[in-house]
């Protein structure tokens, strides 16, 4: 049994190895050309050789025909400018009588994964008269000739007379020539060709029925589920092609680093060209360019390596050096063996490795954002994608000393990035299907949010376990323990409180009224709200958030939030508005005036929610005895008053009498700009809620409240 193991690993590392030393361009056990065409994947000839039907090529007679696109004769395949060059019929018209005319519509390529290449090919017209190419009945380029008498062609150009040029401004599905000739008894031609084999009038003599056309191929994410870029030496690139009228399509391309010969598209397809490996190992620098021949470029590559290298030199040095590898290599044959066999182990690693980031891109939700990007491109380059190697030395790899704090949602912990930027990283729980959209929804939301009291994002990382969010680090901690840990050596004045009311209440209005998509936060309490170095208040955590369209509501099945801040009309209508976050916002404001918890195990009854002993000591006038004693020193009783009827009517049962949130940022600012800690106002002011009018009365004495008395209106 152990024998036939090792038989086996031997087997696996002699393919592997041939592999490597001989690219290949087709899949394992098919033919990759047909006549002088080399037919490279994701194209194939025969059953099961080729990406998919649109890519199957039907080799008949040494004559490879792409047998989805009306069996069109395939001339080559480019793989560094994804296209194929097929011979397409040309639009020849000829007639009698003087402007004529005559209108072909072209291979249809609607429904299929190719397009008519802008940058690869041209429009032209030969003969006498005019020709537009219509999209969709809507002109969108054309040319124009003259033939007079007196005038001398030039084969060698196309310039305007009897024959003309032109690009077209996009990619195309299908299109229509509409041809006019203007002379008696004239010919002419219009045809869309590819730019590299327009070289010579003459080469295109009028009694050529077909001309060459080069289509771009594009991949879908289906698609590249069997796409393996060549190891190391090629990257899965997003690319974007314009279709006209504000729309494009999206494709994914293996995008080689360095020169290399073979398939790019084929996880062992490709070898780097050994003379810029030589060259890079001399100390020279290497340059390249791939050489173009005829239609499509060549497997060849034009290099230079500078001129510090000294070429007879370098001959003789690769003679001496072959010798000393050789024997070597005869005489460390164990050692190479054993060198060979965890080469192969590192390579399936990095393979397997790379593989399990992909399945875990897809499965946080990767496609998902993906297709939130391509509705809205506007989404589009606004997330940075982190790995998993950069935030698990940002974090020490996840170092439980890291910790910033844990929640419902994941744990946050506080990283350093290489170019030294302090970070959060939130680590969302065991992952569940059933959220991924929450946390999705959470990058897209964060991403277009702007706002000097809001937690920036600056990326998100999708190829872990579990998705990941990387924000800016906010160093003071959470407004909740700076209100209710004891231990902190000044306490929060009154002037603070202000402040930071008023810039939450300002982040929720710019949410709410002035983003182009109304934001609902949905989960606004005092642990999620942040401060910073100079305590500013920062809003975070928009895990629960949603993007609501102008003047509607959001229905859900299960209602989200956090008990003491949670909106009762929201509880039992499961109805979420914009003023469900002013009722959590007047519990953040109540919390700030008191200093008790939104959810007290020391009160009893219905006395347990801040929410509403708060309501229930105001009108029963007895609201100075929950008052902080900070804020009873330090405030007025005028101001004081408004802030307490700013709570009463963010908290109001019945959430069409609630302010918005623009009306209690504005009214806060007032408050707080006028506020003044050294004196203190002693004139009686009334407040009002609702249809009651509540006044306070004050003790100069004291400094503190006797009483909040009710009166009708």
């Amino acid at each position: 049994m152990k024998s036939l193991k090792v038989y086996h690993i031997l087997t696996l590392l002699s393919l592997t190895a041939t592999s490597i030393a001989v690219p290949y361009y087709a899949q394992l056990g098919c033919n990759d050309t047909c006549g002088n065409v080399r037919i490279p994947y994701p194209f194939g000839i025969g059953a099961n050789c080729s990406l998919n039907e649109w890519y199957a090529i039907d080799c008949n007679s040494s004559t490879p025909y792409l047998s989805a696109i009306n069996h069109l004769e395939v001339l080559s395949v480019d793989l560094g400018n994804q296209t194929i060059t097929l011979n397409t019929p040309k639009i020849t018209h000829c007639q009698n009588q003087v402007q004529s005319k005559s209108q072909t519509t072209s291979v249809n390529l609607v429904n299929s994964p190719f397009l008519y290449s802008k940058s690869h090919n041209k429009f032209v017209i030969e003969g006498c008269g005019n020709a537009l190419i219509l999209d969709q009945g809507s002109a969108l380029t054309g040319c124009s000739t003259t033939c007079l008498n007196d005038s001398v062609v030039d084969d060698n150009n196309c310039l305007g007379v009897t024959c003309s040029q032109t690009t077209i401004p996009y990619n195309l599905k299908q299109y229509s020539v509409n041809l006019t000739q203007s002379r008696d008894g004239a010919c002419g031609s219009a045809f869309l060709i590819d730019d590299m084999s327009y070289v010579k009038r003459q080469s295109m003599s009028a009694n050529n029925t077909f001309v060459p056309v080069s289509l771009t191929w594009t991949l879908s994410e289906g698609d590249i589920e069997r796409v393996n870029c060549c190891y190391e030496e090629a990257v899965l690139s997003r690319v974007k092609f314009d279709l006209g009228n504000n729309t494009s399509v999206y494709s994914w391309k293996c995008v080689e680093w360095r020169p290399v010969e073979g398939n790019t598209y084929l996880s062992f397809g490709c070898e780097v060209l050994e003379e810029c490996i030589t060259c890079n190992d001399n100390g020279g620098s290497c340059k390249y360019e791939k050489i173009r021949d005829g239609y499509a470029m060549t497997s060849e590559w034009n290099f230079t390596c500078g001129d510090i290298i000294d070429l007879d030199r370098y001959n003789s040095r690769s003679k001496s050096s072959m010798g000393v590898i050789l024997g070597v290599s005869i005489s460390m044959g164990s050692l190479l063996l054993t060198a060979t066999i965890y080469a192969l182990y590192k390579v399936i690693k990095k393979t397997i490795a790379r593989r399990r980031r992909k399945r875990f891109f897809k499965r946080n939700g990767g496609l998902l954002l993906t297709q939130q990007e391509e509705a809205d491109p506007s989404l589009v380059d606004k997330t940075i994608l982190f790995t998993s190697r950069e935030l698990e030395k940002a974090t020490d790899y996840y170092n439980e000393n890291r910790v910033l704090g844990r929640g419902g949602q994941g744990t946050v912990y506080k990283g350093m990035l290489v170019d030294g930027r302090i970070v959060a990283v939130k680590k969302s729980k065991v992952v569940d299907e059933s959220q991924l959209e929450q946390f999705i929804n959470e990058v897209v939301v964060l991403s277009q949010v702007n706002h000097r009291n809001v937690v920036k994002l600056l990326g998100c990382c999708l190829e872990t376990e579990v998705p990941l969010l990387v924000s800016e680090f906010i160093s003071n901690g959470t407004l909740y323990d700076r209100i209710h840990d004891e231990t902190h050596e000044f306490p929060i004045s009154l002037n603070m409180r202000l402040q930071i009311a008023t810039e939450v209440a300002g982040a929720l209005a710019y949410l709410h009224s002035a983003t182009s998509i109304p934001i609902y936060h949905r989960d606004i309490k005092t642990t999620n709200i942040l401060l910073d170095d100079k305590f500013r208040a920062k809003v975070s955590d928009f895990g629960t958030s949603r993007l609501v369209s102008i003047d509607q509501t959001h229905l859900t099945t299960l209602v989200k939030g956090t008990f003491g801040y949670l909106d009762p009309e929201y509880f039992q209508s499961s109805q979420f508005t914009e003023k469900s976050d002013v009722y959590s916002f007047g519990v953040v404001l109540v919390e700030l005036l008191t200093g008790e918890k939104p959810i007290s195990l020391t009160r009893f009854g219905e006395h347990r929610s801040l929410a509403t002993y708060f309501m229930l000591a105001m009108e029963e006038g007895r609201a100075m005895s929950i008052f902080d004693a900070m804020v009873i020193k330090e405030g007025s009783r005028d101001e004081l008053t408004k802030i307490a009827n700013i709570a009463m009517r963010c908290l109001n049962l019945n959430g069409k009498y609630r302010p918005t949130m623009k009306e209690v940022a504005s009214e806060l600012e007032t408050i707080r700009t006028s506020h003044d800690p050294s004196t203190v106002q002693t004139n009686i002011r009334p407040a009002v809620y609702g249809e009651e009018l509540s006044v306070v009365t004050y003790s100069e004495s004291s400094s503190t409240f006797l009483s909040f008395d009710n009166m009708s209106g």
